[in-house]
């Protein structure tokens, strides 16, 4: 365990008003930070619920904004209480938002028009369009028609914050073509964009008699996934793919002729034609078979992760090399635990190449590192454990005694979820304070109890404890968010019905007057003098 200093937020705020960090912009930025964190973790700091609402339509959560019906109506979480940014036009079923993502400025790049430095909401409708929205106001800035022969319906990144993909709904012909033995052709496809401005790079076909029996496929960071039923997974380059397959290079607004039609790009109805279509099996990058398609990139160097391709192997985790798929040393992890719900691993999304590995009752933070005097193999090794706040079980293994009078010895072992247990269920990390968190659930009796946790992102120390005063449901779904001071709980109950709980810090009015007195008689005797 590591040394946990505590930062004097009262030196930082002098520091920073009389520019000790003006030289540098992005000093500022981590000082404010770091004295929030030392807010959000002090003992005084509370977490107060100051809304609670319910929905019959999917509830989401992106960067301090609440979306409400289909992201049709937008609340900001900012404020002291969350206020209504807009609300779009009702609109019919066939024109709801069925997926969307938060496009915010990238710095350095000069853009068109002036709204495009302002975030913006990039929304795919049901009836195929791509509409660009902007964040504060819900005023459709851009408008792009995709097509009418496949029905979009996902997005994604390819890139963060640079290029989209937007996914077709799998085509798997009606049910007289399938009892006929009629094969379908194309699978799905892929829309790929360059945002703001937009631009097109290409529609790809993922056809059978190339990749045959696809289940799944999307794009990431350039590379082509392909997945398919029995657990292979397959990887290509997709910038190799469209410079050898590409039919036509199409610009959105222009003129196109296509297939003896003609129309503008982007337009209904012409909207865009599949300009990738692929004729020849791609050059292939990687392949690896894993359980359920269960696949990660990650760590430094490359490395990967799967779990063996059978269904006894469900729970064991295999982490090698990309370069030459040796297994790391200490590369199988196996969380011994019994439990209903499997165990997860993932890599840290806060690029330090850790490994996250989360079980009922322990949350193991790895490292990947050199092995000794062999620069060539790396090992895993545990970086620090998050253990959940059990109790032995009195009633284990008591003696019982009979009617007759005679003694007999139960042996039980209890479920290492058992609700009645203190049970981790969501981990996850908050880039800009650098914390993690974690909720632990408790089932007390007819409820459920949920708190979220703070902890060191270094050393793994316990920093805060905030109680979720709702109940909490194991059997419904949960999602729990924390951004800077702001923590929101989305739950889903039985017959769609959305729950929303909104969480704001708020400071002890007598311990923040305490703080202010203080941070008065510091500033004044260090520089007192100056003013």
């Amino acid at each position: 365990m590591g040394p946990t200093r505590k930062p004097n937020v009262c030196r930082q705020l002098s520091r920073r008003a009389l520019g000790f960090f003006s030289r540098d912009a992005g000093v500022v930025q981590r000082t404010n930070l770091g004295i929030l964190r030392a807010l959000v973790c002090q003992e005084s700091t509370k977490f107060k619920n100051v809304w609670t609402t319910h929905s019959k339509s999917p509830i989401a959560y992106e960067r301090g904004r609440i979306y409400f019906d289909n992201y049709r109506c937008c609340v900001s979480s900012i404020a002291s209480e969350p206020r209504k940014l807009y609300e779009m036009p009702k609109c019919s079923k066939s024109e709801k938002i069925e997926d969307a993502l938060l496009w915010e400025c990238p710095v350095g790049e000069i853009l068109p028009n002036p709204s495009d430095y302002k975030s913006s909401l990039i929304a795919l409708t049901a009836h195929n369009w791509l509409f660009r929205i902007s964040a504060t106001t819900g005023k459709v800035l851009e408008k792009i028609y995709l097509a009418s022969y496949c029905k979009f319906r996902y997005l994604s990144w390819d890139t963060p914050q640079e290029v989209i993909a937007v996914k077709s709904a799998q085509n798997k012909g009606s049910v007289l073509a399938r009892q006929a033995g009629i094969q379908q052709p194309v699978l799905l496809y892929l829309a790929v964009f360059h945002v703001l401005p937009f631009s097109l790079i290409g529609i790809l076909e993922i056809n059978k008699k190339i990749f045959g029996n696809v289940t799944d496929a999307t794009l990431s960071h350039g590379i082509l996934i392909v997945m398919y039923s029995s657990g292979l997974v397959r990887l290509y380059s997709f910038q190799a793919i469209t410079e050898q397959f590409m039919q036509q290079k199409l610009d959105l607004g222009c003129a196109c002729r296509w297939g003896g039609t003609a129309g503008t790009v982007g337009e209904a109805p012409f909207g865009i034609p599949c300009n990738i279509k692929i004729t020849d099996t791609p050059p292939l990058l990687f392949e690896v078979s894993s359980l359920e398609n269960a696949f990660q990139i990650g760590g430094h160097p490359w490395h990967y992760i799967i779990t063996p391709n059978k269904k006894k192997q469900k729970g064991v985790f295999h982490i090698c090399a990309l370069k030459d798929n040796s297994l790391a040393k200490n590369g199988i992890q196996e969380m011994e635990c019994c439990s209903l719900e499997s165990d997860w691993i993932y890599f840290h999304p806060d690029a330090s190449g850790r490994i996250i590995h989360v079980g009922p009752n322990q949350v193991k933070v790895l490292k990947l590192n050199e092995v000794e005097n062999n620069s060539a193999q790396h090992q895993i090794s545990e970086d620090f454990v998050i253990l959940a706040n059990r109790e032995k079980n009195k009633n284990e293994n008591l003696p019982i005694v009979t009617a007759s009078g005679r003694v007999v010895k139960k042996n039980f072992n209890l479920l290492d979820d058992d609700p009645e247990q203190e049970t981790f269920k969501i981990v996850d990390y908050e880039d800009e304070l650098d914390l993690l968190s974690v909720v632990a659930v408790t089932q007390i009796d007819a409820e459920g109890k949920a708190h979220l946790d703070f902890h060191c992102n270094e050393y793994g120390t316990l920093l805060k404890s905030i109680p979720l005063v709702e109940s909490w449901d194991v059997t419904y779904s949960h999602e729990v968010y924390f951004d800077r001071d702001l923590v929101l709980h989305i739950e889903q109950k039985p017959s769609r019905v959305f729950s929303c709980y909104v969480y704001q810090m708020v400071c002890d009015p007598a311990d923040e007057e305490t703080t202010n007195r203080s941070c008065e008689k510091e500033v004044f005797a260090r520089f007192g003098s100056a003013f």
